[in-house]
């Protein structure tokens, strides 16, 4: 059986975000069956000026395995903090256990709702003072692409919900299967950083150097002894013009990004190689398979073994067992 998606539109739902869920995971073969629904089967109007008509109605969150909420200027949950009756009932039908996700201002929704309360989250940083003022007990992070609260996570602004969508495939089905879907899409399957990287500065300013080619250099040897040092020299930079050039550019510092991307390779080993631990931890650059433990318990609440037997393909289960990870 495949894993069910229902996608709920909400007027004016945000036709880019609602596109996101159904590219991403009908790409993956038949892992999945995406439904778009909305609260009956009128059309619904969207903020580009046209109108759309889902296939199913609200019965398809009763059954779905996975539920996401699309960007939505829906009036109650984004001005007054409220939820419309028949949205409330219509969310009321989804069954215990569900993963619930939001993409973008979708996340006032699942505020409106007590969906977040007491949980961390993050939503579109343009929305972030009135998403605070309307549900103070939500633990919003505004700097995040995504975040993965086990059963509930949501995505901050419009294409972070590709982002979103690329690390559920990525937790379900591993690093081979998301990787294609993100060919596919035309997209990276990992970003790096968060949103600051787009508030701040979105380019870099006319006549500075980037990073990005001494970024594409470690990549490729990421189990070289690459300190501070040997990446701001091969960016022709002093170290401090580097180090705010690369947080400018990426959203976190230069050691933050090499971890994250050793990790990432750490985890495409184990995925699709029999390495043992200690070679897969050096050749990832991460030295000993007790660093690489330490940092998978820390990220993924679990063992490389235990990742490996989850994720090592084929994956029979629809359904498999995933860590749970926390923010992004």
């Amino acid at each position: 059986m495949r894993h069910v998606v229902a996608v709920l539109a909400l007027a004016e739902v945000i036709g880019y975000d609602l596109a996101i869920p159904s590219m991403v995971f009908g790409v993956a073969g038949d892992l999945y069956d995406v439904r778009v629904c909305g609260i009956d089967k009128r059309p619904i109007r969207s903020v580009g000026g046209y109108a759309l008509l889902p296939d199913h109605g609200p019965e398809a969150l009763a059954a779905a395995d996975t539920v996401v909420i699309p960007g939505t200027r829906i009036h109650g949950p984004r001005h007054e903090g409220t939820l419309p009756g028949e949205v409330a009932e219509a969310l009321a039908s989804i069954r215990p256990g569900t993963r619930v996700m939001s993409i973008c201002t979708g996340a006032f929704v699942l505020g409106a709702a007590g969906i977040l309360d007491d949980r961390p989250a993050t939503t579109h940083w343009r929305h972030v003072r009135e998403f605070r003022e309307l549900y103070p007990k939500v633990v919003l992070d505004e700097d995040v692409l995504f975040v993965d609260d086990g059963d509930v996570l949501t995505s901050a602004g419009l294409a972070a919900g590709v982002d979103l969508c690329l690390h559920v495939l990525r937790n379900d089905h591993g690093s081979e299967v998301a990787n294609r879907a993100a060919r596919y899409c035309v997209v990276p399957s990992w970003r790096d950083g968060g949103q600051r990287q787009f508030i701040e500065r979105p380019l870099p300013e006319i006549g500075e150097a980037s990073t990005a080619a001494t970024r594409a250099w470690a990549i490729e040897r990421l189990d070289d002894d690459l300190d501070l040092d040997t990446l701001a020299e091969h960016a022709r930079m002093s170290v401090r013009t580097f180090s705010r050039r690369f947080r400018a550019e990426t959203g976190m510092s230069p050691g933050r990004w090499l971890l994250r991307q050793r990790l990432e390779h750490a985890r495409r080993l184990l995925e699709t190689t029999d390495m043992p631990v200690d070679r897969v931890a050096e050749d990832s650059g991460l030295g000993t398979a007790a660093s690489l433990r330490q940092h998978l318990k820390r990220d993924l609440g679990v063992s490389p073994l235990t990742y490996r037997k989850a994720f090592k393909p084929p994956l029979q289960d629809s359904q498999p067992k995933r860590p749970t990870m926390r923010t992004w």
